[in-house]
């Protein structure tokens, strides 16, 4: 139970700081932490920004909830997968944050070279095909990058990351939402100047 209550306070903690963000803004995204054989997430209608005990719930692989009473998120399917697929990661957030979102919704990914931080952390961020919003198309068509990537964004829809920490995992939803900021403020200023391919390979040689 100590563990659980860890894990809860922190993801009502990092929920709470993506809605001081507005990374989530409403009833958009969704949070979860690995946990015993399943997951905690967070309940069907929950607000990141303001979430209590009370909206989150421990589920199974399966996808059952293991608590009277309460519906895990409808992207939980997401979420599980994510944990098969990667037993380093631990966990996970969903968001909607404007910059990266509207990046998803233009259906152009963040993969070209322009900051050194993104190279190392990200490497890139690629774009999952559309894929109605809970559905299992949705679940393969954003999964399947998670062979090589820890972060991405899902077409007309929002970004997802995953990581060994969800401090790891805020951090670098923060640096990626900078990061898309940056990347539509060099189109306004004329284009980005791209980082050459060798300085590309020295930042990536420093992992």
């Amino acid at each position: 139970m100590f563990y659980r209550n860890k894990l809860v306070k922190e993801i009502i903690k990092y929920g709470k700081l993506c809605g001081d963000k507005n990374f989530t803004p409403g009833y958009s995204g969704n949070i979860s932490a690995r946990y015993k054989d399943g997951m905690l997430i967070t309940i069907s209608g929950s607000a990141n920004g303001y979430l209590k005990s009370k909206d989150i719930v421990y589920t199974n692989f399966e996808g059952v909830s293991l608590e009277k009473n309460k519906k895990p998120s409808s992207e939980k399917f997401l979420h599980i997968e994510i944990y098969k697929k990667r037993p380093d990661i631990n966990y996970i957030i969903h968001v909607h944050a404007p910059y990266l979102s509207s990046f998803a919704s233009a259906s152009k990914d963040l993969t070209e070279a322009i900051m050194a931080e993104n190279v190392f952390y990200f490497g890139g961020i690629p774009l999952a095909e559309y894929a109605l919003p809970s559905s299992m198309e949705l679940v393969h068509n954003t999964v399947k990058f998670f062979n090589d990537y820890n972060a991405v964004l899902m077409e007309n829809h929002g970004f997802i990351i995953g990581s060994h920490s969800i401090k790891d995992a805020y951090m670098k939803l923060e640096l990626a939402e900078s990061y898309a900021q940056v990347v539509v403020n060099t189109k306004i200023l004329g284009r980005a100047k791209l980082l050459k391919e060798e300085d590309v390979n020295s930042i990536l040689n420093l992992r």
